[in-house]
């Protein structure tokens, strides 16, 4: 049983697909959610794992947001001790900017269902080896990252190059959105400031039409999901109990 460290950054952004894997594994999770305690200072020596997931901040912006620079110290930490990473979105960001690789703003932002494609190292990857072909992946980012040096390429888009990468033999960042389920897709989709980001920086339709896609494709999603989160979390161990701690 592994103690799981989880940052959260907007309570539309949880865990998703990885909740009742991790609950069925009997892994213990424990939230800092840095929109309620911007403050917060983790122990990340106390625990196994690091999952940071999406948010609307950019690891450049330190100064506006200081949770995001102890965000980092966190993960430099968790890097040194070989502690496991698992960054979304944000969190792929945050990883990358922690190991020096260069973020920034898209000429066009990803919203909604791209193909991810995998590149020629997936295929020896533990996890992204289960994506054999390209297959729809949901996205909503504006900010991309630079491969940093030593990591391993894993997946691209046709609009953003860095999809996916492997750090060591432990961390990962993926920019794509495969823990997204459907009826969280939906809630984003209801959500008046997400809904403000299609109006401004969608290409690939309306709300609606996002939504229709979603129900098309999400089960797709969903298994490789699976697949790739799956073996992320074979490195944490078996089942023995389940327990979800309170947030800090």
């Amino acid at each position: 049983m592994a103690k799981v460290l989880v940052f959260q950054h907007v309570a539309a952004e949880p865990l998703g697909t990885l909740d009742p894997m991790l609950r069925a594994r009997g892994h213990r999770i424990r939230y800092v959610n840095f929109h309620r305690n911007p403050d917060a200072k983790p122990e990340i020596e106390r625990y196994n794992a690091l999952i940071v997931l999406g948010g609307p901040q950019m690891p450049d912006q330190g100064k506006q947001h200081s949770h995001l620079l102890e965000e980092m110290r966190c993960i430099e930490v968790a890097l040194k001790r070989e502690i496991p990473v698992l960054g979304i979105c944000l969190g792929a960001q945050l990883l990358a900017y922690t190991l020096g690789g260069g973020v920034r703003r898209m000429d066009k932002w990803e919203i909604g269902w791209y193909d991810l494609k995998p590149t020629r190292q997936a295929a020896s990857d533990p996890l992204f080896c289960a994506l054999e072909e390209p297959q729809p992946a949901f996205q909503w980012h504006g900010y991309t990252f630079d491969l940093p040096d030593g990591a391993v390429h894993l997946a691209r888009s046709d609009s953003c190059e860095n999809q996916a990468f492997r750090y060591g033999p432990n961390s990962y960042g993926l920019q794509c959105h495969l823990e997204l389920d459907e009826r969280l897709i939906n809630r984003w989709l209801s959500l008046p400031e997400y809904l403000e980001d299609i109006v401004k920086n969608g290409r690939r339709g309306n709300a609606e039409t996002i939504r229709k896609q979603t129900h098309e494709l999400i089960g797709h999603s969903t298994d490789l999901s699976m697949k790739i989160f799956g073996q992320f979390l074979r490195r944490l161990g078996e089942r023995r109990s389940r327990h979800v701690l309170p947030s800090r």
